[in-house]
C-alpha cells in the first residue's frame, strides 16, 4: 500500500474497523472509504463513510464496480458475548457468512490488490492445546455457545485460501483475540465480558452511593431493555436486578446500599484481551508488509506434502488472565466497593483461551498497550461518553 491507495474498510466505524481507519490516518492514508449503517459519523479528513448494507448483494457488487478499492479490510461482523452468541445463533451464522461471501467474492472480482479477513480466536477447539497455535484449527470440537459464530468465520478463512490457491488472489486471515478500547459496545444485552464488567461496576458504585444522578444519565444514554433515565426508581433497580447489579434495597435508596454484582460463571475461566488500537496496528503492519506467499513459506515446516492449510495469523498479547481477577482490577479500577457473586449455574465458555503469538512476532510486531493501563483509558473513554 502507498498513501494514495483506496482502501475500503468494511465495518470501518466498530471497535474494530473504526481502530484500523484512525490507524490509517495516523500513517497518513488519505484514500479511505468506509461503510456505515444508519448515520455518517463525524467527518473525518482523508475518509469517506458510505451508506452499503453488506448483507445486500446487489448494493456490494455495485459497489466494488463503482469505487474499485485496491486494498480491503475486512472488519465487518455481527459480534457479541456469550448471552448474544448463545441467543441469536441463526443470526450470528448467517449474517457473517453474507457478509464475509459478498466482500470476499466481489474482491476476487474486483481485482483487489490485497484483502485481509479478521475473525477471532473463538475459531479453535474448546479442548484447546495451549497457548492455541495456528495449526490446531479444526483438531477440535468447538465451544457450543458460540458454534455458529466460530464455524462463519472458519469459512472465512477457508474462503481465503481456496480462493488465493485456485485464482492467486493475495488474501490474508488474521484472528485477533478479546478485544477492548474506544468505541467498545456497553450494551449489556450483547456486551463482550470486558465492557460489560466495566459499566455494571460503574452502575454498582453508583448506586451503592445513591448517585442517582449518574444512574439516570448512563440509562439516558444507553437504556436497559427500554429503560432510560426518565423511569422511576423502582423500574431502574427492576432492570439492573436483572443484569446482576442488585441491592438490599427494594425501592429509592436513600442511605449508602450493600450492593453486589452478578458475574456469569466460576470467574476461573482464562482470558487474553489485546487494546483495539494495538490490533489495528497489527493488521496494518501486516497488511503493508506480508502476503500469502509469505505466510506459506513461515507455516512451511507444519505442512503436510502439498497441503496448504491454516494460514492465518493469530494477534494478541500471549498473555491472560482469569475473569474473577480482571473483575476485581476493574473494582480497584472503578472504586466499586461491593461484592462479586459468581453465578456457577450459568456456563463458563472454553476455561482457556490463550493464543501462540510466535508467528506474529517473528514476523516482527508486538503489542504495546498493558491491561491494567488500557482498561483505565478505556473507563474514562466511557465516562467521556455520558457528558454527550
Amino acid at each position: 500500500m502507498n498513501q494514495k491507495s483506496k482502501i475500503f474498510v468494511a465495518g470501518g466505524t466498530g471497535l474494530v474497523g473504526g481502530a484500523i481507519v484512525r490507524n490509517l490516518l495516523e500513517k497518513r492514508y488519505t484514500n479511505i472509504v468506509a461503510n456505515c449503517h444508519h448515520r455518517e459519523p463525524m467527518p473525518l479528513g482523508g475518509v469517506r463513510y458510505l451508506p452499503l448494507d453488506l448483507l445486500d448483494p446487489s448494493a456490494v457488487e455495485k459497489f466494488f464496480e463503482e469505487e474499485k478499492p485496491e486494498y480491503v479490510f475486512l472488519a465487518a461482523a455481527k459480534v457479541g458475548g456469550i448471552v448474544a452468541n448463545n441467543t441469536y445463533r441463526a443470526d450470528f451464522i448467517y449474517q457473517n457468512l453474507q457478509i464475509q461471501n459478498h466482500v470476499i467474492h466481489q474482491s476476487y472480482r474486483s481485482s483487489v490488490k490485497k484483502l485481509m479477513f479478521l475473525g477471532s480466536t473463538c475459531i479453535y477447539p474448546k479442548e484447546c492445546p495451549q497457548p492455541i497455535k495456528e495449526e490446531y484449527l479444526l483438531t477440535g470440537e468447538l465451544e457450543y455457545t458460540n458454534e455458529p459464530y466460530a464455524i462463519a468465520k472458519i469459512a472465512g478463512i477457508k474462503m481465503c485460501e481456496s480462493y488465493n490457491l485456485q485464482y492467486g488472489t493475495d488474501f490474508v486471515s488474521v484472528m485477533p483475540t478479546n478485544l477492548y478500547g474506544p468505541g467498545d459496545n456497553f450494551d449489556l444485552e450483547k456486551s463482550h465480558v470486558l465492557p460489560a464488567l466495566i459499566r455494571k461496576i460503574h452502575l454498582g458504585k453508583a448506586l451503592e452511593n445513591s448517585d442517582w444522578e449518574t444512574i439516570r444519565k448512563d440509562l439516558n444514554n444507553l437504556p436497559i431493555e427500554g429503560i432510560d433515565g426518565n423511569a422511576s426508581d423502582e423500574d431502574m433497580l427492576h432492570v439492573l436486578n436483572n443484569y446482576g447489579i442488585k441491592t438490599n434495597h427494594a425501592s429509592r435508596i436513600t442511605d449508602h446500599a450493600k450492593v453486589s454484582i452478578e458475574i456469569w460463571g466460576s470467574g476461573r475461566p482464562m482470558r487474553e484481551f489485546l487494546w483495539s488500537e494495538d490490533m489495528a496496528d497489527a493488521c496494518v503492519f501486516l497488511m503493508e508488509r506480508v502476503n500469502f506467499e509469505d505466510i506459506v513459506r513461515v507455516r512451511r515446516p507444519d505442512l503436510q506434502g502439498d497441503e496448504i492449510r491454516n494460514t492465518h495469523i493469530n494477534i494478541g498479547t500471549g498473555k491472560d488472565i482469569a475473569i474473577k481477577d480482571l473483575a476485581h482490577l476493574i473494582k480497584g479500577i472503578v472504586g466499586f466497593g461491593g461484592d462479586f457473586c459468581f453465578n456457577t449455574e450459568k456456563p463458563d465458555g472454553t476455561m482457556k483461551k490463550l493464543t501462540d503469538v510466535s508467528t506474529l512476532h517473528g514476523l516482527g510486531w508486538r503489542h504495546r498497550m498493558e491491561l491494567t493501563e488500557g482498561i483505565g483509558i478505556l473507563y474514562q473513554w466511557y465516562l467521556q461518553q455520558q457528558q454527550h
